[in-house]
């Protein structure tokens, strides 16, 4: 109608304003409400704070737990401190049956001519010892403290039986810290391993271990400790460890690679030191050759340092095998070098039987060796 004016809203502007100072006004007064609802005294503190109370009860463990394991294996396995006034070791070991203890050859060997070796127990606990026997080529030995404190022997298992992927535990005292306990699994078996010094410098002859390989951490003062499986047995003795310097005894920590030494072969070894204070070694009567870098290992084609190749009265030449024969196997493990084969044949106890394929003039042949003990073993002085 003419003459009416028409009424209009607040524009688009206005709006968008009035919205701003709402949600300013909001926000302040949500701080401000904040503030009120926490302040008490002027401080932050909650005086009726509360976390709830602790659980009660017992924390058991299964026996076949790792705990489990531990709480029954921990009280067998000992510390060692061994030295004279020129030099010294540390390590561990574990008590068998009549109070004897088995630790590394590496361990006590610094004792062996004048020096004194403790023993500390899981109890605190510490005592002498002396050696009864050493065993450089295969880094065992065996000593006996003076007290034992009633310490419970431990279970030694079957190292035969164990297999790639088994969850072990290893025990031990690993830079001086007594009753260290960690955990891994069997990573690979027959690991050829030279412990010691093959340089020919060292006094003693290396260590050729056909190890148990194990991923749970091994460090300088494991060795001598018991490798054990998930039901508290031990199969191994930890030996050795692996560095990035490929140095199996640099002081350096544990990347994953720790070595044992089969329990089969400790067995043998420390029931040898403790009945004749010396240990057999294995031998098939055959003499390598050091230059070849074939495939397998070869038999030698002369005679070295007074040796035949192949002793016609030793197990091998029984068997029929001659000199320039390539080994290639060993009860059906291909052989990578002269240092697995030695090994291999020492982890062996006298009188067993192995099957041998080899190979002469390109034609692959076979043969069953028994092999046998070395007939003069020196014991090494202690």
């Amino acid at each position: 109608m003419q003459g009416q004016t028409q009424r209009r809203g607040p524009g688009t502007g206005a709006m968008v304003a009035v919205a701003l100072i709402i949600a300013v006004v909001a926000s302040t007064l949500g701080s401000v409400g904040t503030y009120l609802l926490t302040r008490s005294s002027g401080n932050a503190t909650d005086p009726s704070y509360s976390l709830g109370p602790v659980p009660t009860g017992a924390a058991s463990r299964a026996p076949d737990s790792v705990p489990g394991v531990a709480a029954r294996v921990l009280p067998s396995v000992v510390s060692i401190e061994a030295g004279s006034a020129s030099e010294g070791a540390t390590g561990s070991g574990f008590l068998i049956k009549n109070g004897y203890v088995v630790t590394n050859n590496h361990v006590v060997a610094a004792a062996a001519s004048s020096g004194e070796i403790r023993v500390m127990f899981n109890n605190r606990k510490t005592t002498s010892a002396r050696i009864v026997g050493r065993d450089p080529g295969s880094d065992l030995a065996v000593i006996k403290p003076e007290e034992t404190f009633g310490t419970p022997e431990i279970t030694l298992g079957n190292s035969d039986q164990v297999v790639v992927g088994d969850p072990v535990i290893a025990i031990g005292s690993p830079l001086g810290l007594t009753g260290t306990v960690t955990t891994g699994i069997v990573s690979s078996l027959n690991r050829p391993v030279i412990a010691g010094d093959d340089t020919g410098t060292s006094s003693e002859e290396p260590a050729y271990i056909s190890a148990i390989q194990t991923d749970a951490a091994i460090n300088p003062g494991n060795s001598g400790g018991p490798l054990v499986n998930g039901r508290g047995e031990v199969i191994g003795v930890n030996s050795a460890i692996a560095t990035l310097s490929r140095s199996m005894n640099s002081q350096s920590g544990s990347i994953g690679l720790g070595f044992a030494i089969p329990v089969n072969q400790t067995r043998r070894v420390a029931e040898d030191l403790i009945s004749t204070g010396k240990a057999r070694r294995s031998k098939i009567g055959i003499v390598l050759d050091k230059e070849y870098r074939g495939q397998g290992v070869r038999i030698a084609s002369e005679p070295s340092q007074g040796q035949q190749p192949v002793d016609a009265n030793g197990p091998a030449g029984k068997a029929g095998l001659k000199a320039g024969d390539v080994i290639l196997e060993i009860d059906g493990l291909a052989l990578q070098d002269g240092n697995e084969l030695i090994a291999l044949i020492r982890s062996k106890a006298p009188g067993s039987k192995i099957t041998i394929k080899y190979q002469r003039s390109n034609q692959e042949r076979s043969a069953t060796v028994t092999v046998v003990a070395d007939d003069t073993p020196a014991p090494s002085p202690s």
